[in-house]
């Protein structure tokens, strides 16, 4: 890709976390005169969208919180502190009941995750026996021989099927709403599928390291996370205040234009880069840099970009109902962050979060209540629900609190609730997908285009990644860290 030319306006199609991360990390250089963010809604963000009641209370309609460990971790950190957001922080350390307790709802049961080095080496329900001696054999299974392979496959090749068919199944429900025999390992757990390349073992890539990390120097903010021992974090007025407050940073930079419902019709190679058509008029970029879904930027390449078009097309994305919940009262069993569920238990079901549990100062402040999460569909959403066009708010929620009267005992109705679809909302890496990824990048490097891929349909679909990827996309346009 030619970089050399000078970069006087660079356009960054959607204005979601990643669109706005890379924006942030354009303003740092003085290589860009001109940044333009084309958001196709009404509101910036994108699925970080937080509910602020009047009384006080905050509700998530998608990520809740963000993991402060690595250097991902470490570079969101660092970003919320360069926005002076570090005093609105809500940590949550290592020792809090919401990250030693996680659940498992498995033959209609609630069943702790085993923790610490006594769980490990006791038979703990609903596995069959200790999770150590799987652990322990580990070292003595063989390399796989292929270049990529289903996580399911995976794990149960290293640590056997019932840890493959309980937990990872369950896991993959709640991280990525989608189907641990068809996700692939080595795009969705790099540090797994790594381990075994460079060490031949899960045990020894974990205690040995497996491969290089990109080195990102913590800041005051991140020192504070390590020295606390933050295991997750989350902000007063809710996820939804973080890109506000780079809108905001983006807003007074002086350089950075932000359109909202600003939908891009097609863009078109031009002399000196690119003409981007919107309903009302054309605008001419440098480069451009696009945050959009995978299946969206498809719609809008010219025909000279077939290649890369069918690629887009083959990134299928998952749609999860999100059902908030508020109770009266204390109405939990146990406490802890949540549960999920293996496929085998409820497809339609993917798990429960208890949000009062972590982060209680999200609860209106006067008169105890309990709120919950409840997520449903992913991958199966179709095979459960239908069409996501035709289902109904009445059926979700209904489906929703009977999955908290069935799994939590709970007998009371909930005084508040809020039905969020959100269609499309994370990308499904299926096997192979790092090839696809490959050849995608590899098309716009062998025809010179001034384009960017970023977001989360390509190397990571956590917000820590979304803004690294976002931050790695503009150091190699502009040739420097930023």
């Amino acid at each position: 890709m030619d970089y050399k030319r000078p970069m006087r306006t660079v356009a960054v199609l959607g204005g979601g976390i990643g669109g706005l991360a890379a924006s942030y990390y354009l303003c740092k250089s003085s290589q860009v005169t001109k940044v333009i963010v084309l958001e196709s809604s009404s509101r910036f963000g994108g699925w970080l969208q937080s509910t602020r009641r009047s009384d006080g209370a905050v509700f998530e309609h998608g990520p809740r919180g963000f993991r402060p460990a690595g250097a991902m971790g470490r570079n969101t950190l660092n970003m919320v502190d360069d926005l002076g957001l570090g005093g609105e922080i809500l940590p949550v350390t290592y020792n809090h009941l919401a990250s030693k307790n996680r659940y498992l709802y498995v033959n209609k049961q609630l069943h702790r995750m085993p923790s610490g080095i006594s769980g490990l080496l006791q038979t703990v329900p609903p596995f069959s026996r200790p999770l150590l001696l799987s652990v322990a054999m580990e070292i003595f299974v063989k390399k796989g021989k292929e270049d990529d392979e289903s996580i399911h496959s995976f794990v149960s090749r290293r640590l056997g099927k019932e840890l493959a068919d309980v937990a990872v199944d369950s896991l993959c429900r709640g991280v990525f709403a989608g189907d641990s025999r068809k996700l692939s390992v080595r795009s969705c757990f790099p540090p797994l599928y790594n381990a075994e390349q460079h060490r031949g073992s899960l045990t020894l890539g974990m205690l040995l390291g497996s491969g290089p990390t990109p080195v990102i120097p913590p800041g005051p903010l991140a020192q504070k996370a390590i020295k606390e021992l933050w295991a997750q974090w989350s902000l007063k007025r809710g996820v939804e205040s973080f890109p506000e407050s780079i809108t905001e940073y983006l807003q007074r930079s002086g350089r950075v234009q932000l359109q909202r419902e600003a939908a891009v019709k097609q863009i078109s190679p031009s002399a000196s880069g690119w003409k981007i058509h919107l309903e009302d008029g054309v605008i001419l970029a440098d480069h451009v840099i696009s945050a959009l879904p995978a299946k969206a930027l498809s719609s809008v390449l010219p025909s000279s970009c077939q290649l890369l078009i069918e690629h887009l097309q083959d990134i299928f994305t998952a749609t999860v109902a999100v059902v908030n919940l508020e109770y009266e009262g204390s109405i939990l069993p146990v406490e802890g962050f949540g549960h999920l569920l293996p496929s085998s238990e409820d497809l339609g079901l993917l798990g429960v979060i208890y949000d009062s549990v972590a982060f209680p100062q999200h609860n209106r402040p006067n008169g105890q209540t309990t709120r919950l999460t409840v997520m449903m569909g992913g991958a199966w959403f179709q095979e459960v629900f239908g069409s996501p066009e035709s289902v109904t708010e009445q059926c979700l929620l209904a489906k929703a609190t009977e999955a908290v009267h069935c799994h939590l005992g709970v007998t009371t109705a909930p005084i508040w609730s809020w039905v969020a679809l959100q269609k499309n909302c994370i990308p499904q890496y299926y096997h192979g997908h790092f090839r696809r990824v490959e050849s995608m990048r590899s098309f716009i490097r062998k025809n010179n285009l001034s384009l960017s891929l970023i977001g989360s349909s390509y190397d990571g679909v956590s917000v820590n990644d979304v803004i690294f990827i976002g931050r790695k996309a503009v150091e190699e346009l502009l040739g420097t860290e930023v």
